[in-house]
């Protein structure tokens, strides 16, 4: 029985072809898998019956159980977790990458079809810093990631070795590098990022259960609607035995190095020519940012300390000449809400991904500790994931069209223009002045210089996260 991907679904009473994309879906995708301790492997294959062999390894061992289980198991992990405390088990993925699927000799026409996705992040004209600067692994010819994580060190371990045991045994199979993610959170228990903002807050909900828990135990769905359909992010698996019921989806993945004490010290400049002073001085990182450090949103409020739980249901209607959050603030800049003016809301909506980034890095430092000589100024950041259904409809749209376009969103007459996003955009050209608010919502604004980059892509790849049952046929 079909089921319908313009709607979110009820895993629940999942039943038909529904069931059975559940079952061979990998897990993350419709819904965030817990993992405090994460490795990512990037791998080459230069033998195609050595990869094929590791894929169906993962996914059907001769003996034991499959390290690739399924969205449906990890659905069912987390509601026995809730229910009984019962532990889930680590988590285990696998994507290759355009390059990955000849590498394993895929017939062409049953590669997944985005043009992004084959074309890849080397030439997706970003601004991004030229690939021959990226770090080393990234500018070789990746062809499949692994991912490997949990909730405690000791079971991703485990299962990391299992994972490296049988790389070793699959003839061809390289290991090109390595990343390791290390959840970090504040003093509410949040997960933030380096520069100490809450982080990941706002996210598209595509199970039924998730927006029902969004809108009775969170802050509600009056004026943002999280409810997604299926099909802004999962496709059709067209390598699998079955496409109209095997489903993966389009996975993007990017290493972004933050320099904390040079942003920590933009943000204390940007107070200061301000004239910011006392608690209002908190509200420069919050104008960068477009909320403040524990994840309340500044155009809500002129202060922090609304984050019980962290708000959602917020849009920029009460806000339309960014006299509460400038325009120019990161979380308006990729998800306007409707407040973009070129489009729609519905049209905007189009564009969001689900993203599953984690912090990278080991701090010896506190991150809101209120300090700045002691914050680092590399070798930590975000290893930015993200599930897509179209990469250039969603990841390279907001990077793009709204993150690095100086002219987006529309503002009033005389406003000047919004400028980069100045966390994540990034431009060939000088970074334009910016216009804050002096006095949150009033009618004062003052231009100023736009703070520096402190954001530093160091390489990336896109990938597909095939189906289980492509993995098992191979």
């Amino acid at each position: 029985m079909p089921f319908d991907l313009t709607q979110p679904l009820s895993w629940e009473s999942a039943a038909g072809d529904a069931a059975v994309m559940l079952d061979e879906l990998q897990p993350n995708i419709v819904k965030a898998h817990t993992r405090e301790f994460l490795t990512i492997l990037f791998l080459k294959f230069t033998d195609p019956a050595g990869g094929r062999a590791l894929l169906k390894a993962l996914s059907q061992p001769p003996t034991g159980t499959p390290l690739l289980k399924s969205a449906k198991t990890h659905l069912q992990e987390v509601k026995a977790f809730k229910a009984t405390g019962t532990k889930g088990t680590p988590y285990v993925s696998v994507g290759l990458t355009g390059d990955g699927y000849a590498a394993l000799q895929i017939p062409a026409p049953k590669i997944p079809p985005d043009a992004s996705f084959r074309s890849g992040m080397k030439n997706a004209g970003l601004n991004d810093p030229a690939p021959a600067s990226w770090e080393p692994h990234f500018r070789d010819a990746i062809h499949a990631v692994i991912l490997v994580g949990d909730q405690m060190s000791g079971p991703r371990n485990k299962a990391l070795t299992t994972v490296r045991h049988l790389i070793q045994a699959c003839h061809g199979v390289h290991i090109l590098g390595e990343e390791k993610g290390h959840g970090l959170h504040n003093s509410n228990g949040d997960g933030i990022e380096h520069f100490g903002y809450v982080d990941g807050r706002s996210q598209p909900l595509f199970l039924t259960e998730d927006i029902d828990d969004e809108r009775l135990t969170a802050d509600g769905a009056t004026n943002w609607d999280p409810a997604f359909a299926l099909n802004r992010v999962i496709v059709p698996d067209t390598a699998a035995p079955d496409p109209a019921k095997h489903f993966g989806s389009y996975f993007v993945f990017r290493k972004l190095e933050q320099n904390v004490k040079q942003f920590k010290k933009q943000e204390k400049a940007l107070a200061k020519r301000l004239h910011l002073k006392g608690d209002d001085a908190e509200r420069a990182g919050a104008m960068l940012v477009g909320r403040f450090e524990d994840g309340t949103p500044l155009t809500t409020q002129f202060a922090d300390g609304n984050h019980h739980p962290v708000p959602n249901d917020f849009d920029y209607d009460s806000d339309p000449n960014g006299a509460k959050c400038p325009f120019f603030a990161h979380i308006r800049k990729v998800n306007p809400r409707g407040s973009g003016g070129f489009e729609p809301v519905d049209g905007e909506r189009l564009h969001i991904m689900a993203r599953r980034g984690q912090t990278y890095g080991v701090r010896t430092d506190q991150p809101n500790d209120g300090r700045i000589e002691n914050k680092p100024s590399k070798d930590v950041g975000l290893l930015f994931m993200a599930f897509n259904a179209d990469i250039a409809e969603q990841f390279e749209f907001a990077q793009s069209t709204w993150a690095n376009n100086p002219g987006f969103p529309r503002v009033p007459p005389g406003a000047g223009a919004p400028g980069l996003d100045l966390v994540i955009g990034q431009s060939p050209n000088p970074r334009p002045d910016i216009h804050c608010p002096v006095e949150w919502g009033g009618t004062t604004t003052a231009t100023t210089t736009a703070t520096p980059q402190a954001v530093t892509m160091k390489g990336g790849e896109y990938f597909f996260m095939p189906s289980l049952a492509f993995c098992r046929s191979l």
